[in-house]
């Protein structure tokens, strides 16, 4: 008995002794994704978001004061939720690692541009450390960023993160979008184009008619919708490189004979395709004021329903979900991104394939990216003005791509190489990818990057 007795108190001073080796978790910290953010003369609103540095799995209250210099809340802005007393009260929901508020500017009122507001963490919930970033100042004006780090909110999902994120350096902004929240993207520029979504890994085959209501099950055979894990051909999805003239649905013609009716998986990336009955037919065609007429119904449906996209030019693409052909906020104005992060069709050797942590360029807005490897003599830090002369910039989509992290052996962020990015206002900023797994330190789908101006556009 006196054996036994002896045995079970080591074990259990063995678990005790095992339980206090355990690595402990960092403090979960809370801050703003940027110290400095603008609001353009254009702009109505602006949604400034706060993140915690892993999710939490209880509601974090979280106050924050404002301090406005020739700015009064109620006169010149409100925010959603309200403040009040100079004060605002957000809770982040358990599960999650960020919380947002907006801000809205009242309307009519005349601005100079030099006002601005200072929000400021004064306290979060039991556990929660104020991170280095607890101050924001939001200028009511367009800023050039000197520079930041920021934690891109990719969302749930781990690999495949719910979210596309669109960064706009020169802003110290990001925006996160589900992917899976539109369906078509109706090109803004001189041609008539309609993108498929790559982040959902949709496809597409044509269908040899023209009425829509003619085409039935019978017209398509599901097996060459298949895209993924070995299956497919780049022919049912959009080219990977962003090249318009090569889209599975044709250029839209002027002569509504010639456009015909196109068939579309809306998620695949896995070899799947949708029962019959849950596939999308859509037909095309111009209107006589320069935009799309987009017709759509179920494939074993008879009778379909239309839908008019107008063409703006403030954006690369109009947006639809195919759910009821609503436009979608995806892409911010094309001023106002650099790059976009998410999950998409890419390739690997020669076969379609849906991957992680993509980075693509906005080069529709002549964005262009340089890649520097040659890092052991051109180092992130020692990257100057001086070097942008004899820097290779290129307009390409993907540039950065896949290159920036490995997924093979050590998976992490590469460390010998940083890029070079010039945005289309001519600002130059040089740009390193920090983290991105538990293995480099960060986390699947909220990669961390950091970057620096180099030289201010003219």
């Amino acid at each position: 008995m006196k054996r036994s007795f002896i045995y079970l108190l080591s074990l259990a001073l063995l678990a005790g002794a095992c339980k206090k080796n355990d690595p402990a978790l960092p403090d979960n910290q809370i801050a703003f994704t940027a110290s400095t953010q603008g609001l353009a003369s254009t702009d109505s609103e602006i949604t400034v978001t706060l993140n915690l540095g892993r999710v939490s799995d209880v509601t974090v209250p979280v106050v924050l004061t404002l301090q406005g210099a020739n700015v009064t809340y109620g006169t010149h802005f409100t925010t959603t939720p309200a403040a009040a007393d100079g004060t605002l009260n957000l809770t982040v929901p358990a599960g999650s690692s960020s919380v947002s508020f907006k801000l809205t500017k009242v309307a009519g009122i005349l601005l100079q541009g030099t006002e601005s507001l200072t929000f400021t963490i004064t306290s979060a919930g039991s556990g929660i450390v104020l991170g280095s970033t607890k101050e924001l100042k939001l200028s009511f004006s367009s800023i050039i960023s000197t520079g930041s780090t920021l934690t891109l909110q990719g969302g749930t999902g781990g690999a495949v993160a719910i979210n596309a994120v669109y960064v706009d350096l020169s802003a110290n902004a990001q925006t996160s979008v589900a992917r899976a929240s539109w369906d078509l993207g109706f090109y803004s520029g001189t041609d008539f184009r309609v993108i498929l979504n790559n982040t959902t890994s949709a496809s597409a085959v044509v269908v040899n008619k023209t009425d829509i209501n003619a085409v039935t099950a019978a017209d398509v055979t599901l097996d060459a919708l298949r895209v993924g894990q070995g299956q497919g051909n780049f022919t049912i999805i959009d080219d990977v490189t962003g090249d318009l003239t090569n889209t599975v649905i044709g250029a839209v013609s002027a002569t509504d004979a010639e456009n015909k009716v196109y068939v579309i998986n809306r998620a695949g990336g896995t070899g799947n395709v949708a029962e019959a009955a849950n596939l999308i037919k859509i037909r095309v065609l111009r209107t006589s004021t320069g935009g799309y007429t987009l017709q759509y119904a179920k494939l074993t449906e008879t009778t379909f329903k239309t839908a008019t996209i107008t063409k703006n030019t403030a954006n690369n693409f109009s947006y639809v979900n195919l759910d009821n052909a609503a436009a979608v906020n995806v892409e911010p104005a094309k001023d106002r991104w650099d790059f976009v992060w998410s999950y998409s069709m890419y390739f690997t050797g020669t076969l379609p394939y849906a991957f992680s942590d993509l980075v693509f360029t906005n080069y529709l807005n002549n964005t262009t990216v340089a890649e520097v490897t040659n890092t052991a003599t051109l180092t992130y830090a020692s990257y100057a003005e001086a070097n942008i002369a004899t820097t290779a910039f290129v307009t390409g989509r993907n540039t950065i791509g896949s290159n920036w992290r490995a997924t093979t052996g050590t998976v992490g962020v590469r460390t010998d190489r940083f890029y070079v990015i010039k945005d289309s206002a001519g600002n130059v900023y040089k740009l390193k990818f920090v983290s991105f797994t538990t293995q480099d330190g960060g986390e699947r789908g909220y990669p961390k990057i950091e970057y620096a101006l180099v030289k201010k556009g003219a």
